[in-house]
């Protein structure tokens, strides 16, 4: 049985990614994984870095995370947008 990741969402802030500080394994964009770490169930382990920072000091696994999380977030928020009715005034 295949089970859903949660997520918190996380404020808009320079510091768009979210770091596990446990396991420096796992980054995710302007959001935090509930309950735990998918790769080291740490919990409430997590520091808000910008792109920049990370690729300062993040291995090339971490920044290539960081970089296809943020180019998904990119293609699944505008298509979001999209599918919101506004509403005009006339």
């Amino acid at each position: 049985m295949d089970s859903m990741q949660s997520f918190w969402p996380v404020s808009h802030r320079d510091d768009d990614f979210w770091v596990c500080m446990s396991c420096l394994t796992e980054v995710f964009y302007r959001k935090v994984p509930m309950p735990d770490c998918p790769s080291c169930h740490g919990v409430s382990t997590y520091e808000g870095f910008t792109l920049e920072a990370i690729r300062d000091w993040g291995t090339d696994e971490l920044i290539a995370k960081a970089s296809s999380a943020q180019e998904v977030a990119a293609l699944v928020q505008p298509a979001a947008e999209a599918a919101t009715p506004v509403e005009t005034a006339d």
